[in-house]
């Protein structure tokens, strides 16, 4: 594995756990809800961001994608316990991917389509922080909203929120 790869996955152990945690606050319950007719529901967000990371596994071991073959609809989750599972494999999958990559493949162009037009050319890492990781925070945020507008105490991420302060049980300890 390849010292770009190395710090990639030092990123994803890092971003895991709180991914994990806003998953597990997603409502069994409340699955259908959308707060916009146009949003995707809370289940279909929830179970994208749980497969993102197994998405940026497969475009690693791809040259490219084409988007005009994509599916435009997004799957729900069944239930959260489900949602889990799938969040798990997919973080396995992507880790799976990142170990097997050595610098070389690493920085191989990887092209995204639109039919026969080309909309960009990167090096395969360049894929997985754009279009894996940062897509993966972006939609993560989308779902604290989410959990937010449901009234559903959202978890530390970074730092602390409004429902949750990691640092107020240390300080107490100090005092």
């Amino acid at each position: 594995m390849g010292s770009a790869a190395s710090a990639l996955l030092a990123e994803i152990d890092a971003e895991t756990p709180a991914t994990r945690r806003v998953l597990e606050r997603v409502p069994d319950d409340r699955l259908a809800w959308r707060p916009h007719q146009k949003s995707m529901s809370i289940a279909q967000l929830a179970q994208h961001v749980a497969a993102i990371p197994g998405n940026a596994a497969r475009m690693v071991a791809m040259d490219g994608f084409d988007v005009a073959t994509a599916p435009a609809d997004y799957k729900p989750c069944e239930s959260r316990d489900a949602l889990l599972a799938s969040f798990d494999a997919s973080i396995a999958a992507l880790r799976g991917a990142l170990t097997g990559l050595d610098d070389g493949s690493a920085q191989a162009p990887w092209q995204l389509r639109f039919g026969d037009r080309v909309l960009f050319t990167w090096p395969r890492l360049g894929v997985v922080r754009t279009m894996g990781l940062n897509h993966w925070y972006h939609h993560r945020g989308e779902l604290v909203v989410y959990l937010r507008l449901l009234d559903v105490p959202v978890p530390v991420v970074y730092g602390r929120s409004a429902d949750e302060n990691p640092f107020a049980r240390s300080a107490q300890m100090t005092q």
